[in-house]
């Protein structure tokens, strides 16, 4: 007759408990209960790294060279950051009406504005990579990539460098 390898309670055959995994029904629950517990600590750390992770890609963004308060103490190398994103059928469609009578499409703003934030995310991102804690001369270029519209290409460009922080 088996035994729970946790308890040592005989389980399986005509009189055993019944045996799930080598375990007694209730050291098989505790087992469970306590990998879920595991599993939610292991996401609440991958959490808290991820978001230590953003806050430091979460660098200085300027369109300019220079600003009055920071200091470049090194310019490190051009970055770059691309967006292909694409406009369903029914936006390009109201678009198009947008077009004729004239007006804005919010559907396209919202479109572009989304993907000039994961652009410039990817910029940050890009920096933080290289050892930059700031982008400078930061521009934006919007080309299209099909015929239609439909497609278009966010390109996020600028110098990585790093700023004296004090």
């Amino acid at each position: 007759m088996a035994e729970c390898t946790d308890c040592s309670t005989r389980i399986g055959g005509m009189r055993g408990k019944v045996s799930k995994g080598g375990r007694c029904l209730d050291c098989f629950d505790k087992f469970v209960s306590q990998r879920r517990q595991e599993i939610e600590a292991e996401k609440r750390e991958a959490k808290a790294k991820q978001a230590e992770i953003d806050r430091q890609i979460n660098t200085v963004l300027l369109t300019t060279e220079v600003a009055s308060e920071m200091q470049i103490k090194e310019r490190i190398e051009i970055i770059t950051a691309e967006c292909a994103f694409g406009m369903n059928i029914f936006k390009d469609l109201f678009a198009g009406v947008r077009d004729v009578v004239g007006g804005r499409s919010k559907a396209v703003q919202e479109n572009m504005r989304e993907a000039r934030r994961t652009a410039l995310f990817e910029l940050k991102r890009e920096a933080y990579e290289v050892g930059a804690n700031a982008v400078v001369g930061v521009d934006l270029d919007y080309v299209e990539l099909s015929s239609s519209g439909s497609m278009v290409l966010l390109v996020a460009s600028g110098t990585a460098v790093r700023i004296d922080t004090r």
